[in-house]
C-alpha cells in the first residue's frame, strides 16, 4: 500500500513519469484515465493490474492527432478520416485496424485498435511533451478509466486518489486538471467495416455521426471494444 501519492497541476512531470515506465492518472474531458505507454509491455501489465481488468480487454490509446492516429492504424476507412475531422478532438473513439505499431497487450489480442484524440488541455500538453521526450510525434498513451474494474469512472483527481491511490507505486502521479467537462465516456465508432458501428453511446450521437459521414450507422452492443465492456 502507497500512503502517499504524488499530485500534481503540471504535464510535465506527469509525462516525465510515463515515459519513465510508470503510471499517471491523467484527466480528459470525458473522465480520468489510468494512463501508460501504450507500447511498454511492463507498464501496461499494471494498469490491468491496478484496475483488476482481464488482460483480454482492449484499451483506448490516446495520441496527438489524425497523423498520429495513421500510424496506429491501417486500411483506415475514408468515414473514419471524415468523423477524425469533425469530432477530434474531442470525446470519440474511433475502432480501425491495428498497424504493426499496435501489441497484442494493449488490443486485447484483437486485430483491432481504439484511438482516440483528446480535447483536455492539460491532456493534450502531456501528449506533446511525451513526443518531445521520446522523440516519436505518434506516441500513445493507453488509459482505460482510472477506477477499479466495474467500478464507477473518476471525474476529479480527488476521486482518482480515493479509487486507486493505495494501489499506486512511489513513482506514479496523478495529473490533476480539474473536473471533466463532458463526465461521461467517449462514444465508440467501429470503423473496421464499410459502414460505421456505434460500439457505445456517448455525447456524440448516432445522428451527429450519420451527419458527418452520410452513412447509415447501427448500434452493435456484441463487438469486444474498451468501453463497451466493464471497464
Amino acid at each position: 500500500m502507497n500512503g502517499y501519492v504524488i499530485t500534481t497541476t503540471d504535464p510535465r512531470v506527469a509525462a516525465a513519469a510515463i515515459a519513465g515506465g510508470h503510471l499517471a492518472a491523467v484527466p480528459t474531458e470525458t473522465v480520468y484515465g489510468l494512463g501508460a505507454l501504450a507500447g511498454d509491455a511492463r507498464a501496461v501489465a499494471r494498469i490491468y493490474a491496478v484496475k483488476g481488468r482481464p488482460a483480454d480487454h482492449p484499451l483506448i490509446v490516446h495520441v496527438i492527432d489524425a497523423v498520429a492516429f495513421g500510424a496506429w492504424g491501417v486500411q483506415i476507412p475514408i468515414y473514419a478520416h471524415a468523423l477524425a475531422a469533425t469530432f477530434w478532438p474531442g470525446p470519440m473513439t474511433l475502432v480501425v485496424r491495428r498497424s504493426e505499431r499496435a501489441k497484442d497487450f494493449v488490443t486485447g489480442g484483437q486485430d483491432s485498435i481504439a484511438i482516440r484524440v483528446p480535447s483536455h488541455l492539460e491532456m493534450r500538453s502531456l501528449l506533446h511533451e511525451l513526443a518531445e521526450l521520446t522523440k516519436d510525434p505518434a506516441i500513445g498513451v493507453a488509459a482505460p478509466s482510472a477506477n477499479r474494474f466495474g467500478r464507477v469512472s473518476p471525474t476529479s483527481a480527488a476521486h482518482v486518489v480515493d479509487e486507486i491511490g493505495e494501489l499506486l507505486q512511489g513513482d506514479d502521479v496523478v495529473l490533476d486538471g480539474g473536473d471533466c467537462e463532458v463526465g461521461v465516456e467517449s462514444t465508440i465508432i467501429d470503423c473496421t467495416g464499410p459502414n460505421p458501428k456505434m460500439l457505445r453511446p456517448g455525447a456524440i450521437t448516432i445522428e451527429d455521426v450519420e451527419s458527418a459521414t452520410g452513412l447509415k450507422v447501427t448500434h452493435d452492443s456484441t463487438v469486444r471494444a474498451s468501453g463497451t465492456l466493464n471497464s
